[in-house]
């Protein structure tokens, strides 16, 4: 099935890894992990799992707190081993499980990275929410699993450095969002003709509206999504357009393809979930109904298509297909992501990280919805003033002839550290410009 899998190593398209071997192709059941299985992609992950139930065997579920809605998964499908992200969360999971099943509880991010890297799967669904999901990201990769990747924040941090682990250790990318997982669909058999890649983009609860119109906004309003079902904070990103910046990021480092080839078009419908065009101007678009289930099932299955309980779409009822250009004004999040992708230096790691304390913040309550692109713009500023000139944030990883498995994993652990410092100062930053502004309560 390599003929399936997106060039690499070519001009136009160079994919992040090389396509699963053959012996994974041809698992049944394969061994599955779930990181945030009682997120919405994590709950839509498990409706496919029951959809075929003889094709999967979960070996483990990780949540952070929802342990209620994570003790009624396990008791569902009875895996072996569960995570949690504290002591007191595992002791309340612990009571909330039936007699006659106790599976080993993991705690902590230690937790998620030994449940990611369990010898017995072979395949691991990322899908955490945000800068957290990176651990679980990158401890699957160093152990060379098949990693279904829903949780952007990981390419959008260390994206050379996930490339990197991928080379050596064999491990294997698909991307479950659904906007990169229908390029990936339509450079199935192609090569080097792509000339650009286009992200839609619903648009968002508030597309067409002013920025003086969006200085007024509720939580409760940004928070209803016109198209699709998801959690609060990709909510929040979606109605900003920063998610559209996060997967432009997303973009660059899955396909190897430059910043300014990659598109981002307002598709109110949601119904083309993205397109690429080709060199001779032609365009490929992959369609279907908003329903993450598909995309997911696609990662999980690949090669294989098979159906999951999503009706087909239908053409008739989906309307006029209209494109728009984004209004960078009232939405300037999409441009302070490409500022930050485009100048690197640790950049992307501090507008993500302004990013999540910012939502954080106006879920709470505690700044506007105009706020938002205002202090992740005051947080890139200050790091770009005090580290002028910085190359790239993450260096490749030393090559096999250079390190063994060991000193691998001691230069990722010190990168993830560099990582982790320059995140948690933005997020500083972020609170503290937001108290100064009068939004935050002592």
């Amino acid at each position: 099935m390599a003929e399936l899998w997106p060039g690499q190593g070519g001009p136009a398209i160079d994919y992040i890894s090389g396509p699963p071997p053959e012996l994974w192709q041809r698992e049944q059941p394969r061994g599955l992990v779930i990181l945030g299985a009682t997120g919405s992609i994590g709950r839509n992950a498990l409706a496919v799992v029951e959809a075929k139930p003889d094709f999967f065997r979960v070996w483990g579920l990780a949540c952070a707190r929802n342990v209620e809605r994570l003790a009624a998964q396990a008791q569902r499908h009875r895996p072996p081993f569960l995570a949690v992200l504290d002591e007191a969360a595992a002791e309340e999971l612990a009571t909330l499980l039936p007699a006659g099943y106790r599976p080993r509880i993991l705690v902590g991010r230690e937790g998620y990275a030994q449940l990611a890297a369990l010898s017995e799967a072979s395949t691991v669904l990322s899908a955490q929410v945000g800068a957290a999901g990176l651990a679980g990201t990158l401890a699957a990769a160093l152990a060379g699993k098949v990693v279904c990747l829903a949780n952007k924040e990981s390419l959008v941090l260390a994206g050379g450095l996930v490339r990197d682990i991928c080379a050596r250790t064999g491990a294997v990318i698909l991307p479950v969002d659904s906007e990169h997982n229908a390029i990936f669909q339509c450079l199935a058999g192609r090569g080097q003709e792509v000339a650009n890649l286009v992200l839609t983009a619903s648009g968002g609860p508030f597309r067409g509206k002013s920025a003086a119109e969006l200085r007024r906004v509720t939580v409760e309003q940004a928070l209803k999504h016109p198209n699709w079902r998801m959690g609060a904070k990709i909510s929040i990103d979606s109605a900003t357009l920063m998610n559209k910046g996060l997967e432009v990021a997303e973009a660059f480092h899955l396909y190897g393809v430059p910043s300014e080839r990659i598109r981002v078009l307002v598709h109110p419908r949601s119904v083309v979930h993205s397109l690429v065009e080709l060199a001779d101007g032609s365009m490929l678009a992959q369609m279907g109904p908003a329903d993450m289930r598909m995309a997911i099932a696609h990662c999980l299955l690949w090669p294989h298509c098979a159906p999951v309980g999503v009706p087909p779409l239908d053409l008739v009822a989906a309307g006029p297909l209209s494109f728009h250009e984004p209004d960078l004004e009232a939405f300037p999040c999409l441009g302070l992501a490409r500022k930050a992708l485009a100048r690197r230096g640790g950049l992307c790691v501090v507008m993500n990280a302004a990013n999540e304390a910012a939502v954080e913040l106006f879920l709470q309550g505690n700044c506007g919805f105009a706020d938002i692109p205002r202090l992740i713009g005051a947080a890139l500023e200050a790091h770009a003033a005090t580290a002028p000139g910085q190359g790239p944030f993450c260096p490749p990883v030393a090559t096999p002839a250079e390190a063994d498995s060991l000193a691998l994993e001691r230069e990722v652990h010190t990168l993830v550290e560099r990582i982790e410092r320059l995140d948690h100062h933005s997020r500083a930053l972020v609170r503290e410009l937001a108290h100064g502004a009068g939004r935050q309560p002592a």
